[in-house]
Formats: structure tokens, sequence, C-alpha cells
């Protein structure tokens, strides 16, 4: 009972934190600030994605921005034709969801392997990227909605409130959005993997064959969760062409697929903290360095890389979670920061 309540008090609690910050930030932060800040948030969502795949499935996927992409595009493509933004809004989850679903039912049933998975799915994004690239002439239109090819989709309509076509979002408002939607997507992982059905997916992740012969069909619990990642994917795709209000090939791109794995190796895996983590520092470390010309931004950032797999390979949060343990603040860390535990 004791450990429930630690475990609830620490989620109320990065609750309540999350929603201070939520509140405060745009009170300090100047406009050019907060919107940066929003494109951090977006990508965190993402990053998510990726963290619960990776660190709690043991799915290497090196094409998250597959589903990323595909959740902007039909968005962009379903607002056009719709006006209102509460089906696109939608269908840039599901969308990703099904085809995160499709993908993994015929990958995980035929027993595909980790490292022909991850190259897999990368090609997948590829492939999207030289498709969507190659939709340049005025044929190409879904509905009212040209492709536009590389040069990608201007001018995508931003959400609006439920029914409302008129009341659209300010950027302030898509910050709030976004913030709430990365605490909402936080927090019901957070829940998701204290129950049976978390706890089957990282006992699989431990040692799938242990889990199999207690009953439980590895493939089903991979592909579930597989789904939900792409989902989860897919609405930080939504947020991020209504952040740009343009969407091209490029976030299918090597270079989209490439950060995100890296946002999660740094910050940690097998935590729901360090993908959030990961991604804001990198992205604040990438958008200072591209605003001078001493250093080569993709030279320091491939350091920075390699030191952390080098000398920090669990990430971040595991290493200052273990470092505070080690100081004896384990009951409060333990509420704050999942690690790797066998159910």
């Amino acid at each position: 009972m004791t450990a429930n309540w630690q475990g609830n008090g620490g989620l109320v609690a990065a609750t309540v934190l999350g929603l201070a910050l939520l509140l405060a930030l745009p009170q300090i932060v100047d406009p050019v600030m907060m919107i940066e800040l929003t494109s951090y948030v977006i990508m965190a969502i993402l990053a998510l994605s990726l963290g619960l795949i990776w660190g709690y499935g043991g799915i290497l996927c090196f094409g998250q921005s597959a589903f990323f992409g595909i959740g902007a595009y039909a968005y962009a493509i379903a607002v056009i034709n719709f006006g209102d933004s509460t089906i696109p809004l939608l269908l840039s989850i599901v969308v990703p969801g099904l085809f995160a679903a499709l993908l993994g039912y015929f990958l995980f049933y035929a027993r595909i392997t980790d490292v022909y998975f991850g190259v897999i799915t990368l090609t997948v994004t590829l492939i999207l990227y030289k498709v969507m690239g190659a939709t340049s002439g005025s044929q190409y239109v879904i509905g009212v909605a040209p492709l536009g090819g590389y040069n990608g989709i201007p001018a995508v309509p931003p959400l609006n409130l439920p029914g409302r076509p008129d009341a659209a979002l300010s950027f302030d408002g898509l910050f709030y959005l976004s913030g709430l939607m990365l605490l909402a997507v936080y927090v019901g992982l957070r829940l998701m993997l204290k129950s049976r059905f978390g706890q089957v997916v990282v006992a699989i992740r431990e040692n799938e064959r242990r889990a199999e012969l207690l009953g439980y069909d590895a493939r089903f619990y991979k592909l579930v969760t597989f789904a939900i990642g792409g989902a989860i994917a897919g609405l930080a795709g939504c947020l991020f062409a209504n952040w740009g209000m343009f969407i091209s090939p490029d976030v299918f791109g090597l270079a989209q697929s490439a950060q995100v794995i890296i946002w999660v190796i740094v910050g940690g895996t097998g935590t729901l903290l360090g993908p959030i983590v990961g991604c804001f520092a990198i992205q604040w470390v990438a958008t200072k360095l591209g605003a001078q010309q001493l250093l080569n931004a993709n030279l320091v950032l491939g350091t920075i890389l390699i030191g952390f797999v080098l000398l920090v390979p669990k990430g971040v949060v595991p290493t200052v979670s273990d470092a505070l343990r080690r100081l004896k603040f384990r009951p409060y860390v333990a509420t704050l920061v999942e690690q790797r535990r066998v159910p």
C-alpha cells in the first residue's frame, strides 16, 4: 500500500509540476522563445512514443518519423478538405496508429529479429520520403489538397475549437494544447505501464521466451505497443504541422529519424522522463549551435552522442536516478523515475 501511495504521489507531483510550468512559462519568456518551446514540447511527444516502443517494449524502431510524418500529412490533407479540424485531428492519430498496426503485424508475426526490424522500419520511412517527394505534379491531389512533392503543403489551416472553424488557436493556444497533450501522454503511459498490460510488456522485453512459456502472446503485446507508439507519434505530427503551418517530405528524412533516437539515448531508455529531458536538451543545444558560426553543429552533436554512449550509456535520467539512490533518496526518486523492472 505504501508503494502504491508513493507511485501515485509521484505521478500527482509530476502532473502538478507540469501544469505549473505550462502556466508559468508564457508569463516569463518572450514570444520568440515561446515559439521555440512549443516545438520542443511537440518533439518531446514524438520522443515519448519511441521511449515507449524502445525503452519498454524492447522494439528497436529506426522509423518513428514515418508515423510522425503520416500524422502530419493526414491532418494537413484532411483539414484542407474538411475545413474544421476536429476530424483531421482524430485522423492524425488513427491513421498512423493503423499503419503501425499493419506494419507491425507483418513484422512481428513473421518473427523478424531486432536488427532487421530496425532496418525495415528505416527503409519504410525512406520509401515514404521518396514517394511523397514524387508528388509535385498538379495531378497529385487528394480532394482539394495538392501534395506538392518536395515543396510540401503550405498554409496548413490551424486547429480550431470543435465545430468552429473560425475560432482558430493562436500560438499561445497551441503551446497550451501541446503542453497538455505532452502531460496527458506522459500520465497515460505511466498508468498504462503500471497496469497488467504494461507489466506484461516489460516482462516480454526482459525475457520473451519466458513470457511465452507463461502463456502470453508476445507478438500481440508487441503489436499493440507498437501501434500505440505510432498513434502518439501521429499526434506529434499533427501538432508539428500546426506549429509550422507547413509540411513537406523532410519529416520522413534520415535526419528526423536519427535525432529521435539520439533524444532517447541521451535522456535514457527504460524511463518516460528520459526522452523528454533528452529532447529538450538536444534541441536547445542545436538551437544555440545554429546561432553561431564558429563550430559545426553536426560535429558537436555527433561528439555529444558518442560521449554519452561511451561515458553515460544509461542516459541522463537513469544515471542521475542511480546517483540519488546511492545517496539514500530511493523512496523519493522511485516515485518520479521508472527504472527497468521485471514485474
